[in-house]
């Protein structure tokens, strides 16, 4: 990008009060563009557009709110090429993930919510018969249930999907008759900009939609502390989702948090093992591991356990780790150096727990410049090493035998903080479903990574709070109001 980017407020662009900060590709560690830094008055100038549209925005008709997010999808279609080259270079996906998980899926979304727009938010209830009393005669009464926009939106999107993230929260907080207040993560934020000039020559008003971005805490928890803002929508890690929620709790913001994952992917002895070594191999691929809903944590059974060691070991061995942009590359570099040391470190406590480094535990060879983390395979591992039981949010597995049977398996999988996506690998399916109802956890795949994204999505525990995803996300961005009236 040849100029520095500003900041969206209020339908206008203007020059950010901090300055700009690099945006760096990992893969090469060159500039990619300027990302504006606001102050905390320009934030707070930000949601106070947002309320001042709100009344507005939330009275459009539902058929003018799809029209403007399908709109944007066009146009977010239409320059497709050049914001997968962006979101590429800022995140330093592969190029099918850029493609195909990050662009593709932030323009599915705004479709999905054009028509969301659309949906029912009206629902009659039965009518109550009461009888005469200290309340009046008898008589019946009507009531509707109706789903009401719940005002300014901040959405506080991660670094791991710059278009997915944004636009999950983004388009059915719109649809929902919602403004929003959009904090980018700072690693990569030039995506969430290619999206809001889009909203802005689709037709959206001014205030609508806002883009604040920071590189110091200054921005987010203006973010969140603004008063008028309403609700928060965080996606990101347990640690600032808790110092988000207590911030919230002050003043009874409403909120959707979608937090940590440590993934159990229990792996019966009847498993197909091709299936389950595939699946959870994904670890490596998506995203370089930088993915919560990743099955980090494999609890094998000992019967199987050398096996799928052997399996897991060959298939890392098959995938190409380097250039995002090179054709054949399965595995990219994570989000930045910092990250990169704290992966490698988690790595090195493993071994001092006494797990055993199968595959991996050093740097990739032949990778030069960019910030590249070898798929890594930590074997022999029981379920009190922090390997184990922490988020390492890079492409790291921890294999845990059991000798026991699904009871055990389900001991191990909920003895965990966490509890977003867990799986099941059985041969027996009715059993894997028995062994799915009994886990802690938001979501269970059962012998399978695949999603359905019309299927609510949010964890139990630490792993956030509320649900998102098909009508639920409209449902999450909106609040229920009851009217009733004599019959």
């Amino acid at each position: 990008m040849s100029e520095a980017q500003k900041l969206f407020i209020g339908g206008e662009w203007v020059a950010p009060d901090g300055g700009h900060y690099d945006v760096v590709d990992p893969a090469s560690e060159e500039v990619v563009g300027q990302a504006p830094e606001a102050s905390r008055q320009q934030v707070y100038d930000a949601a106070r557009a947002a309320r001042d549209a709100f009344g507005t925005w939330s009275r459009t008709t539902p058929r003018e709110r799809s029209a403007i997010l399908d709109r944007a999808a066009d146009l977010m279609q239409r320059d497709f090429a050049a914001n997968a080259e962006l979101a590429q270079a800022e995140s330093g996906a592969t190029s099918g993930t850029a493609r195909g998980m990050q662009v593709a899926v932030g323009v599915a979304r705004f479709r999905r919510y054009a028509q969301g727009a659309l949906e029912p938010v009206e629902e009659g209830l039965p009518p109550q018969i009461s009888e005469a009393g200290p309340m009046g005669k008898a008589g019946v009464t009507g009531a509707l249930a109706v789903r009401q926009p719940v005002g300014v939106v901040t959405c506080i999107t991660s670094y791991n999907n710059p278009w997915a993230n944004p636009a999950g929260k983004v388009a059915p907080a719109l649809a929902m008759g919602n403004t929003v207040v959009v904090k980018p993560a700072p690693q990569d934020p030039l995506s969430v900009y290619r999206m809001a000039a889009a909203l802005e020559e689709a037709g959206v008003p001014r205030g609508v939609v806002n883009v604040v971005s920071g590189a110091s805490v200054a921005a987010g928890e203006a973010a969140v502390d603004s008063p008028d803002v309403d609700m928060v929508s965080f996606t990101g890690s347990t640690a600032v989702g808790q110092r988000i929620g207590e911030v919230c709790g002050r003043s009874m913001k409403r909120q959707l948090m979608e937090l940590g994952g440590k993934g159990a992917a229990i792996v019966l002895g009847d498993a197909d093992l091709d299936s389950a070594v595939a699946g959870i191999g994904t670890t490596y691929a998506f995203y370089s591991g930088q993915i919560c809903t990743a099955p980090t944590r494999a609890l094998v059974h000992r019967s199987v356990y050398d096996e799928f060691v052997a399996k897991l070991t060959a298939y890392i061995g098959f995938m190409k780790v380097g250039d995002p942009r090179a054709q054949g590359t399965v595995v990219g570099p994570v989000i930045s150096a910092a990250h990169r040391e704290r992966v490698e470190s988690y790595v090195e406590l493993g071994r001092k727990e006494g797990a055993t480094v199968v595959a991996g535990g050093e740097r990739p060879a032949g990778t030069g410049k960019g910030f590249y983390v070898a798929p890594t395979l930590l074997a022999d591992c029981t379920n009190d090493m922090r390997v184990v039981r922490e988020e390492i949010f890079g492409p790291v597995v921890a294999v845990v035998p059991f000798d026991g049977d699904e009871d055990e398996a389900v001991a191990l999988a909920n003895d965990s903080d966490y509890g977003l996506i867990d799986y099941v690998w059985s041969g027996d399916v009715a059993r894997a479903f028995r062994v799915a109802r009994r886990l802690r956890a938001g979501g269970v795949g059962v012998n399978t990574i695949g999603r359905n994204m019309e299927a609510p999505f949010g964890g139990f525990k630490k792993s956030g709070v509320g649900r998102d995803v098909g009508s639920y996300a409209l449902h999450a961005y909106s609040e229920l109001q009851s009217i009733v009236w004599p019959g």
